[in-house]
């Protein structure tokens, strides 16, 4: 299907492009997003002892901020210490030739992916926005700046708060008091950047359902009835990632959740609101 599209620089203001001009179009913009995580690629490379001791390892100190939040909370709690992280016994090891350089790479590329994904997500809108009318567009004005804060929001509460979860209960996870737990730096890395990233994407669920509800898929009719099921599953999810007894534990991690699914229901119904309204300005004007 030919797509409608801009041109700039003389050019004609609109065209049909075919299938190799979509192609080629598409190249472009792949080729700027890879320059994009490559320049901030550059950026975590340059200041890997920052990125990688700080940033990355962040979780395994005792010192880090998320334990220091927590043990607070209890203590205003009354809980005593049962929420103080002071100590964590991690060692690691690297087991293969290659491992550390290797994970070091895929620290500098997910580095620079996370970096550069407003430019990212701004190229991905570039290829796809001339597909939407104008009445489409300006329903969507900000977009590339909401996209973006809610992947950055996931991104920092997977970090700060889901990782340090899952490093101590696991740190703490004994079969046997005979098994020392030794991780590999590479099993470490794979626990940890899903967790992250998965989190960003996972924030994305309002802007998801909003457009879910724009082309009739959901509404918020449908959201609000199955919300309790929603909320179950939420908390299994939050019991999952946060493994310790305590129920502080699992609202910190469901509540964000929860109002998340609480946005997207309020933006779905926002939808059928102005699409009423539209439809009964056609009647209108029909009859």
């Amino acid at each position: 299907m030919a797509l409608s599209i801009l041109k700039r620089g003389g050019r004609p203001e609109k065209t049909d492009m075919s299938f190799i001009d979509h192609l080629e179009d598409l190249r472009g913009h792949l080729f700027r997003s890879v320059i994009a995580i490559a320049a901030g690629a550059i950026i975590v490379g340059i200041f890997n002892d920052f990125f990688i001791k700080d940033v990355l390892l962040g979780p395994t100190n005792g010192t880090f901020p998320t334990y220091k939040v927590l043990c607070k909370m209890g203590n205003a709690l009354n809980l005593g210490n049962a929420l103080c992280m002071t100590t964590i016994g991690i060692k690691m090891q690297s087991t293969e030739v290659g491992a550390q350089f290797s994970m070091w790479f895929t620290v500098v590329l997910v580095g620079g992916i996370i970096i550069a994904f407003p430019y990212i997500f701004y190229e991905f809108w570039n290829f796809i926005k001339p597909a939407l009318t104008k009445k489409e567009l300006g329903k969507t004005k900000g977009v590339i700046f909401w996209v973006s804060f809610l992947f950055f929001l996931g991104v920092f509460f997977g970090y700060f708060v889901i990782a340090p979860y899952t490093i101590k209960f696991f740190a703490g996870f004994q079969l046997d008091e005979k098994i020392e737990n030794i991780w590999t730096i590479s099993s470490y890395i794979d626990t940890i950047i899903p967790l992250v990233l998965g989190s960003g994407l996972a924030f994305q669920l309002p802007l998801v359902i909003f457009f879910l509800a724009k082309v009739g898929i959901v509404n918020g009719t449908y959201l609000k009835k199955v919300r309790k099921y929603a909320v179950v599953v939420i908390f299994i999810i939050a019991g999952i990632i946060t493994p310790g007894p305590d129920l502080v534990s699992q609202l910190t991690v469901a509540m964000p959740l929860l109002l998340l699914y609480e946005i997207s229901i309020i933006l779905s119904r926002r939808v059928e609101k102005q699409r009423a309204k539209e439809e009964a300005e056609e009647e209108k004007q029909w009859s």
